[in-house]
């Protein structure tokens, strides 16, 4: 997709505009390394961004930024919008030998003014409890790595207690612990405890407690994200397997599922009402499954290459408790609100039906945008990708809720027109969305050639133009050496998918992957409304991989060892007058 405003594709974008206004990137509040030089990003894990405010005051003076560059780990105050960073004075830097920082997360209960505890997983597969206010290292996990020796992909803190947390695994593995219990001198040994589709759970036999206490092995291939429900009572996974789970995470069922439409799924995000599960990952695309419906809503396509993080913006999105369908809001800024939540909690035991004893937690509830405006029902997520582009979404009610079933037909209609257009012909609207009950612009019935495509022919042409999203025609020599898929669709014709695939291995698993394809896991390309960004741009030099949404910014990371700041509209604050971004760059 073109990017917006005109301009060189490879020009990096130091702000761009939506509905409700502009945003800018604030250069001062640039976080990175202390000496500001970019990090060789070659072999090395993505750099990944946390939050914890230890004041708990609203206003972020109490807010604490962490963040990994290769081998080093860093905590700094956060200053946002307000204040640009100072880089010479971070409350801790780390720097780790024979092993790399791959993921963190605060626990956000336990957190003071005076201490806060960070779990950091790493390469090797250890696990580091710190307090990097304290400068304190409490306790390693799996030190010896007799529990795994794979790199761990995702860490949390179970929501509501102030001891337990999960770690997943690249060996497709996960694991619950006590940060009280120590792990043990030997390798564990499980029993099975729960099994259903797709998963297994396991306890481990030992005469003393010990860690892990859980051990969950899920799908096929590595572990890649896990995610809690806003609720805290589901726990949704994406594997490499190319399946998302959802999966009641104290009752240990599985509540549903869905497949990518090509690869495997490499991260996840619920909506701020617990209603939608996004992901993203390398089939390119963005897709939105509902839980309530257990169906794919909605596919994203603007990206050229896998996707890295997708998350959904609670500040701009307007969620109204009730049935479904019963929402108001619009696009335009106004007054926001966080999720309200609260934490009691205890400590799990090995009843499966008291793995921990939940926090009690209301729905998360996202902004209430100006009701003056037009009320337009909208879920607003963002997603960044190894290509470098930071894509904006809306996904609106008349996508979620059409007014008639979407009809093969209309829905070959949507797509053919999404293609490109013959030379000559109308100029298509560009839109956000490509609505159930889409005509030609003209508002006439298709003619009489298009009425003649068969299902088998519309297939070919949307596979062949779809499913690379036009990489061979705009992919540089940069995207050729760091995009690298191993299943791969060719953007030049079908004959030549065809031909590839046969004698080889991975392009059998190709057309295992095409013959699931039409299952309510893994509707056709045309079932499904096609979603376009509302905004799409080239934001870094490196492959972005960190997108947080904050009240006041959205904050990026890309591979380089930048994080950046993303003031809303309206909210640059005083000390920020410059927008320029220190690599350079031009402004549309």
């Amino acid at each position: 997709m073109a990017a917006e405003g005109g301009g060189k594709e490879n020009e990096l974008k130091t702000q761009f505009t939506t509905r409700e206004g502009t945003y800018k990137l604030l250069s001062l509040s640039e976080y990175s390394r202390p000496n500001r030089v970019p990090y060789n990003a070659q072999g090395c894990h993505p750099v990944r961004v946390s939050f914890i405010n230890v004041s708990g005051e609203k206003d972020g003076s109490g807010d604490r930024i962490c963040f990994n560059v290769g081998r080093e780990l860093y905590f700094y105050p956060y200053k946002g919008v307000r204040k640009a960073a100072d880089l010479t004075k971070p409350v801790d830097k780390r720097v780790y030998k024979g092993t790399l920082p791959t993921c963190h997360d605060f626990n956000q209960l336990t957190c003071t003014s005076d201490s806060v505890s960070l779990l950091v997983g790493f390469s090797a597969g250890q696990v580091q409890l710190i307090d990097p206010i304290k400068k304190e290292t409490s306790k390693l996990f799996n030190e010896e790595r007799l529990i795994d020796k794979s790199r761990v992909t995702c860490i949390k803190w179970v929501p509501g207690t102030e001891n337990m947390f999960l770690v997943s695994h690249a060996s497709g593995q996960m694991y619950m612990y006590n940060e009280e219990h120590p792990c043990g001198t030997t390798a564990p040994h499980y029993q099975l405890l729960k099994q259903g589709e797709g998963f297994s759970v396991w306890t481990c036999k030992s005469k003393s407690t010990r860690n892990p206490i859980f051990r969950w092995v899920i799908g096929d291939g590595a572990l890649n994200e896990f995610s809690f429900s806003p609720d805290n009572k589901h726990i949704a996974c994406v594997s490499q397997d190319g399946f998302l789970r959802v999966i009641d995470f104290d009752q240990m069922e599985l509540k549903g599922m869905m497949k990518s439409y090509f690869g495997g799924l490499l991260c996840i995000c619920w909506s701020p009402d617990g209603k939608l599960v996004a992901v993203g990952g390398e089939d390119d695309l963005v897709t939105v499954w509902s839980f309530a419906e257990k169906r794919v809503v909605a596919r994203g396509h603007g990206h050229k290459s896998w996707v890295s993080v997708v998350a959904f913006d609670p500040f701009t999105t307007m969620v109204v408790e009730g049935e479904a369908g019963d929402f108001s809001g619009s696009d335009d800024e106004g007054d926001d609100s966080q999720t309200s939540r609260n934490n009691p909690g205890s400590n799990p035991g090995s009843n499966p039906g008291s793995m921990r004893e939940r926090a009690n937690s209301s729905h998360s509830r996202a902004s209430i945008c100006n009701a003056d405006t037009s009320n337009v029902t909208t879920y607003r997520f963002g997603s960044v990708g190894q290509d470098t582009q930071l894509c904006i979404w809306d996904l609106t009610e008349d996508v979620l809720y059409p007014q008639q079933p979407l009809t093969r037909a209309r829905t070959h209609t949507n797509l053919t027109n999404s293609l490109p257009l013959p030379s000559g012909s109308a100029t298509m609207p560009r839109c956000n969305s490509l609505p159930h009950n889409a005509v030609h612009s003209t508002g006439s019935a298709p003619n009489a050639k298009e009425k003649s495509l068969t299902d088998g022919s519309i297939a070919s042409g949307i596979t062949s133009k779809f499913a690379t999203l036009t990489l061979g025609d705009r992919r540089d020599k940069h995207e050729k050496h760091e995009h690298k898929r191993n299943y791969s669709l060719s953007s030049k014709s079908s004959d030549k998918l065809n031909s590839i695939s046969k004698g080889h291995n991975a392009h059998s698993k190709m057309l295992e992957d095409y013959a699931r394809l039409g299952t309510p896991c893994c509707p056709k390309l045309d079932e499904v409304p096609l979603l376009e960004p509302l905004v799409c741009k080239k934001i870094a030099q490196e492959r972005l991989t960190a997108l947080v949404f904050r009240e006041d910014c959205i904050v990026t990371g890309c591979q380089e060892g930048f994080v950046c700041t993303w003031a809303r509209p309206g909210k640059v604050g005083l000390s920020q007058t410059s927008s320029t971004h220190s690599t350079g760059g031009t402004v549309v």
